[in-house]
Order: C-alpha cells, then sequence, then structure tokens
C-alpha cells in the first residue's frame, strides 16, 4: 500500500517510463552475443541466458532510478515489495530459446500493477518491428494506434496460437488435445512467446490463443493489452490460460476442456 503522503500516480507516466525502458532493453538485446552462457530452471530445456539477466537488470535499475518506492517482480529473480502502491512485472526476454535460436518474435513484456490489479502493459518485439501497449479503461495500441480483437469468431473460422509447457509429461496431454481441436479450427499457430501470443489476440492476428502453466510475467503486460483491445483473458482450475474474444472464448474453452481440467 501506498503511503499516505505518497503522491497520486498517472498511469500515463507509468507507460511513458515503461516504454521507454522496453525499448532501451531491447536495443540492449539486438547487440547479440558471440557466445551463449546457458543455465537450466524447471527443467533442462527451461533456459535463461546471460542476457535474460542483463536485461532484467537493466530494467530493474531503470525503473527504481525513477521510481525508487515501487516493488519489483523479475523472471529472473528480481524481487522487492513496494511502498508506493506499484510493482512492476517484469519478463526481459520473452521467447528465450526464440532468441538463443535467432527467431524472431521474442519481446521485452513489462506490466504494472496497483491494488486494484493490471494498470499499464507494454509488449516490445524489436525483430518485428512492433510495440503493443495498455492502460486498464483507456484501451490497448499497437506501435500507437488503436486495436480491437476479432470479434464475433466462430471457432471452425478461428485461427488459434498456443504454446507448450516445459514439462514433457504435461506435453503429451497437450499433443492429445491438439490433435481433437485441430479438425475443429481454421488452423494453429506456435510462436514461441506468450506475451507476443497474448498481444496477436488484441490486434486480431490470432483470433484466440489458450497456453498450460504461465507464469504472472508471462502474461503480465499481454493479459492487459488483449483485455483493454476487448478480449476476455481467463485461467481455468487447471492452470490453462484462455484469451478470445467473447464470442470464442466460451467455444475455445469447451474445445480444450481436457487439458484445461
Amino acid at each position: 500500500m501506498p503511503s499516505a503522503d505518497s503522491p497520486a500516480v498517472a498511469p500515463a507516466d507509468l507507460l511513458s517510463l515503461a516504454l521507454r525502458i522496453a525499448k532501451q532493453a531491447g536495443e540492449l538485446l539486438m547487440d547479440r552475443p558471440a557466445t551463449f552462457e546457458i543455465s537450466s530452471k524447471s527443467t533442462a530445456i527451461d533456459i535463461a541466458t546471460q542476457m535474460d539477466h542483463a536485461s532484467e537488470k537493466f530494467i530493474v535499475s531503470a525503473l527504481l532510478a525513477a521510481r525508487p518506492g515501487d516493488g519489483i517482480i523479475g523472471e529472473e529473480g528480481a524481487s522487492r515489495p513496494s511502498s508506493s502502491g506499484i510493482t512492476w512485472v517484469i519478463d526481459p526476454v520473452d521467447g528465450t530459446v526464440n532468441y538463443l535460436y535467432g527467431v524472431p518474435g521474442w519481446n521485452v513484456s513489462i506490466g504494472a500493477k496497483d491494488e486494484s490489479g493490471r494498470l499499464v502493459g507494454v509488449v516490445h518485439a524489436p525483430t518485428v518491428a512492433s510495440t503493443w501497449s495498455a492502460i486498464r479503461g483507456e484501451g490497448a495500441w499497437f506501435n500507437g494506434a488503436p486495436i480491437t480483437c476479432n470479434d464475433p469468431i466462430s471457432l471452425d473460422r478461428a485461427l488459434i496460437g498456443t504454446g507448450f509447457a516445459y514439462d514433457v509429461g504435461a506435453r503429451v496431454e497437450q499433443g492429445r488435445v491438439i490433435a481433437s481441436l485441430l479438425p475443429q479450427i481454421r488452423d494453429l499457430r506456435r510462436m514461441g512467446s506468450a506475451a507476443v501470443d497474448l498481444c496477436y489476440v488484441a490486434m486480431g492476428t490470432f483470433d484466440g490463443y489458450f497456453e498450460l502453466g504461465l507464469k504472472e510475467w508471462d502474461s503480465a503486460a499481454g493479459a492487459l493489452i488483449a483485455q483493454e483491445a476487448g478480449a476476455i483473458v481467463s485461467v481455468t482450475a487447471g492452470d490453462v490460460t484462455i484469451c478470445a474474444g467473447p464470442a470464442l472464448h466460451p467455444q475455445l474453452a469447451r474445445a480444450i476442456a481436457p487439458v484445461a481440467r
């Protein structure tokens, strides 16, 4: 909670700060190293590189230089409580495997939340010249232009995005669900970045998206952007995030029910 003498927070100022820092972090990451230092996290295929850590260190330092009372939650371990009422949720390289292999679409994701939930979000993907942003209650934007999700869309005409868990056992069940889903939809895409997948729903590049086991930093910015663009974002009891326009969302939820339990 903020102290009694904390100044009022202007969401537009938070968004401006997040945009500036995300783009600077993107410049840092575009200067790819000649070799990568790789560490494993939850499994051998869930990895971080020295650039994940460098990006998080830069983002945290820049945010706290501007707003020293804010809290931090970072994928690579940065953590501090908030005395201002604002907490930043950071994924310094969303799509690390894409980044490691030189596949476009990885991004920097920076969200800010207050006691009411997600407040601002920025997803910056420099390899595809794309920046998505949103402020709670004020809409969502792609490269500065307003965006909305596709709606109404029926399941049999829907282009759906997804991602796969790092747990091999979970992937087996996901494979069964996808085998069942494919005959029911237009097609399926796997981009390798949860934040961009959510933003693609927001701007109508995808009609819907689902993925098992997202962490807060995966969706902090992208989910707000999708919601502000008119999409419904929900998380099932089985920890599956589902994102789609109002007409498609319940259809997609029913279609993936085996993995959503």
